[in-house]
């Protein structure tokens, strides 16, 4: 049987070689300059766009639309092979490629962690995913293109509607009890980056917000930022002509 001393130096000696085999890849090429594709009017893209910027991580960006009927969409074997779901965001960067914006926007946060946009106090932290989640998982989704698309176009504004209403009316509770300046007291975070696409949404489909004035609130003062403004759709390189600047 090992000695406790042989142990402790086997463990240490796999624990190094686990470290090695992982930090080796994950930041093989960090010098070649991101790229991110993205669809102008997402808002999923959106949030990738505002971290990046906060992160102050240089990039390039490849427009990928989500219509068919727009040169460069994602339904293309050539994309598939970038995103297996066809959607939008995905980044390449330090020699990966990752999808979905709250992965990417967690490993940004893991690989680049100043500016933070996770509170340091624990609770704030889970405070800033649950809001994560309610807008990306409980909101976001049931009201996106591919889902509107399915629908039909006679029941889509009202489906968006619902299920925006349903979402916003937990929403505005939980952010009227965790918000100061921002979504979750006074630090710029996570919550903050997913809330103000979704109302850009919400607007989008004449969602009424009258109820929601925490989250009227928020999504204002959040937009004076220039992170936000110069990220915002209506500058995107593949934004129409006829919706620049609005």
């Amino acid at each position: 049987m090992a000695s406790a001393t042989q142990l402790t130096h086997r463990g240490i000696h796999l624990a190094r070689l686990y470290r090695s085999s992982w930090s080796k890849p994950l930041f093989r090429n960090m010098a070649t300059k991101p790229i991110l594709y993205s669809y102008w009017p997402s808002s999923c893209s959106w949030r990738v766009r505002v971290a990046l910027a906060i992160k102050k991580i240089d990039y390039d960006i490849k427009p990928t639309s989500l219509l068919k009927t727009v040169s460069g969409h994602a339904y293309t074997d050539e994309y598939r092979e970038v995103n297996p779901m066809q959607k939008v965001p995905s980044l390449k960067i330090d020699g990966h490629t990752l999808c979905d914006s709250v992965a990417i926007m967690h490993y940004l946060e893991e690989t680049r962690p100043q500016p933070a946009l996770l509170p340091e106090d624990p609770v704030k932290r889970a405070k800033v995913r649950e809001i994560v989640e309610l807008i990306c998982s409980g909101i976001q989704p049931l009201q996106n293109s591919s889902v509107l698309d399915h629908i039909g176009k006679d029941q889509s504004l009202q489906w968006a509607q619902h299920w925006i209403a349903r979402g916003f009316q937990g929403l505005e509770k939980v952010l009227s009890q965790s918000a100061g300046k921002f979504c979750v007291g006074d630090e710029l975070s996570m919550a903050d980056i997913c809330l103000v696409p979704q109302v850009r949404n919400a607007r989008r489909y004449k969602a009424d917000l009258t109820p929601y004035p925490t989250i009227v609130r928020l999504s204002q003062k959040l937009q004076e930022l220039d992170v936000f403004k110069a990220t915002h759709p209506s500058t995107q390189p593949d934004c129409p002509p006829e919706f620049a600047k609005k």
